[in-house]
């Protein structure tokens, strides 16, 4: 099961696992976008997904209208 954009907060930070998912979880996370860490963060390094915001010394986000557009650019709901 993965989110549309019509279930996303008009304004927020999502982590990671918010956007990838974690099946693992109790209740499991669906992916908003269904791939892995390692790609999403390989993909923000080379420019294709928006970079995070720091939130933190060792915390990051990103803002949910980034991730929204992200997901109607490929293709999403």
């Amino acid at each position: 099961m993965t989110y549309t954009t019509h279930q996303m907060p008009p304004i927020a930070f999502y982590k990671l696992y918010q956007i990838i998912g974690n099946p693992n979880a109790v209740p499991a996370v669906p992916a908003l976008i269904p791939i892995g860490k390692a790609t999403f963060l390989n993909g923000v390094k080379a420019g294709k997904f928006p970079k995070p915001i720091k939130l933190g010394a060792r915390s990051v986000a990103w803002k949910v209208e980034d991730i929204r557009a992200l997901v109607e650019s490929l293709g999403g709901d």
